[in-house]
């Protein structure tokens, strides 16, 4: 015979792990991008579950009434999404360094749609962007984002997620980062375009009879380009750079929550 007492609560954990997992998918890198279908997320989600459910059969759950479980969903997804947006943050620097980039040698005015977030980018954003996450898929990212995930219900057991203080110091503290690290990217095409507006404001004062503006745009495109063609080998650094701040914030977070 079924016992459905014990059938009601496997099913009621798969459900919790469902919902970590899902709202993990949802916002993390790889799987947040539009054209991604929604199906592979679903299946994806729905896979992962039934993975971790029985390679880890010790989890479980108490609670007292439907609107104890109901905050227990409600925990377990708000667990999912700060997990995953945290990581997606520490990818979109390396937007927000292209940016800065595309401010510096006058093209910030040329927008582009990217169809994977829907949003109008600049140029050496979205170019940064791809480089950098294609870099990171042959790092083990990806491989590393679903251990990452399945290796929570061990530290933060279903249930028993804390969200207090130091979860907001985390954040507080990443976002201080995040505008450094995003200055640091765009250190060699700001200091150098910082080098021809020196050398231009000189030759203003020294033959005003040029046109310094139209003479200025091109010159700054050109120092910028050239710039990034020389540091382009950077972005394998950058790249394992990235998978360290990932490391560590998902382990800050993690650490927060438990």
């Amino acid at each position: 015979m079924i016992n459905y007492e014990v059938a009601l609560t496997q099913f009621e954990i798969f459900v919790l792990i469902l919902m970590r997992l899902a709202s993990f998918v949802s916002v993390a890198p790889f799987f947040n991008t539009a054209n991604t279908p929604r199906r592979l997320k679903i299946g994806f989600s729905f896979a992962l579950t039934i993975l971790v459910f029985y390679v880890q059969p010790e989890l479980a759950v108490t609670y007292e009434g439907v609107i104890e479980f109901a905050a227990i969903v409600v925990k377990e997804v708000v667990v999912g999404l700060i997990l995953g947006a945290m990581t997606a943050f520490c990818v979109q620097i390396i937007m927000f360094a292209g940016k800065i980039i595309d401010m510096d040698i006058g093209i910030s005015m040329a927008q582009i749609y990217d169809p994977t977030t829907r949003m109008q980018v600049g140029i050496m954003g979205n170019f940064y962007y791809y480089l950098l996450m294609l870099l990171l898929i042959l790092s083990g990212l990806h491989r590393y984002l679903v251990a990452a995930i399945v290796e929570t219900f061990r530290v933060i057991p279903l249930g028993s997620a804390k969200f207090g203080g130091s979860i907001i110091t985390t954040v507080i503290s990443f976002m201080k980062d995040y505008f450094i690290i995003g200055f640091r990217i765009a250190l060699p095409i700001f200091a150098a375009i910082l080098m021809l507006n020196c050398i231009l404001a000189i030759l203003a004062k020294v033959a005003p009879q040029m046109n310094m503006f139209v003479v200025g745009m091109q010159l700054k495109l050109i120092v910028g380009i050239l710039v990034i063609f020389f540091t382009i080998s950077m972005m394998s650094a950058v790249s394992s750079f990235f998978l360290v701040e990932i490391n560590s914030i998902m382990a800050a977070v993690v650490r927060g929550m438990s």
